[in-house]
């Protein structure tokens, strides 16, 4: 996948979508070489990789390092950079700027939380030639007024006003949208109702796409959530590997003297 014409010309032929996080030049090394559709540098780096306890520690400089770094490790992968908490609220100066350094970094699309009280902004940039993605549902950003990482989308009210984000957000000219936590039928209502891709991250299996966060796919999160499948025990395996490790080396193992400059 090279550009947003991708992301249509897959929806319309049924063909599903996928996309991980990513993070940094190491794991984007190692990315570039999958099936991989694309990669989201989204600013759950600021839990992840920097260990906050939720997204809002994220800023745009931040989001900007770890992009060049993903950029610069997977050169044929299409890249979205997260529009990180506020960038996008105080002003369009402000909002501009974000988008311009992740664009910089080599992002080829931005992604924001959110449209209502942002649609005019959403409408800029896209005008201003660059894609957008949007993200319903489950909005990491507004945790606090959420009250928690919560299902979305359960009341017969909720659902149709998701549905309304995302057909505004298709209206504003967004190739795309991830919908976040909300039960099955709603990510296939969500799905149906639009002509953008609908990209679900815990929202069933009906709807035009997939995105999990890299480390818990690969069993490096502490905590398995609901819509998450471990592929590997990464961790598991990393100890393995550094305790035997750390076995040769305390016996003498390592190096040897194939390993040793002589």
């Amino acid at each position: 996948m090279r550009s947003v014409l991708d992301f249509q010309k897959k929806k319309a032929s049924g063909e599903k979508i996928t996309l991980l996080t990513c993070y940094d030049y190491w794991s984007a090394c190692l990315l570039e070489k999958t099936d991989i559709d694309a990669l989201l540098v989204g600013d759950s780096v600021s839990m992840v990789v920097h260990g906050n306890p939720s997204t809002l520690s994220a800023t745009t400089d931040l989001m900007a390092s770890h992009t060049g770094s993903v950029a610069r490790g997977a050169k044929s992968k299409f890249i979205i950079g997260d529009m990180p908490f506020l960038s996008f609220r105080k002003d369009l100066n402000t909002a501009m700027t974000t988008v311009e350094k992740l664009m910089s970094a080599g992002a080829h699309a931005v992604k924001l939380e959110g449209v209502w009280g942002h649609e005019e902004l959403v409408r800029h940039i896209v005008q201003s030639g660059v894609p957008v993605m949007g993200h319903i549902g489950l909005t990491p950003q507004s945790v606090n007024q959420l009250g928690g990482y919560k299902v979305q989308g359960k009341s017969d009210v909720a659902a149709e006003d998701l549905v309304s984000q995302a057909k505004k957000l298709e209206e504003l000219g967004c190739f795309s949208v991830v919908v976040e936590c909300v039960p099955k039928a709603v990510g296939k209502f969500i799905s149906e109702s639009v002509h953008i891709p609908v990209i679900g991250i815990g929202a069933g299996s009906e709807v035009d796409g997939q995105v999990l966060v890299l480390h818990d796919m690969l069993g490096f999160g502490e905590k398995s959530l609901k819509f998450v499948r471990t592929y590997v025990n990464g961790g598991g395996l990393i100890k393995e590997a550094v305790d035997a490790y750390c076995k040769d080396v305390v016996g003498k193992k390592f190096p040897s003297d194939e390993e040793s400059f002589i």
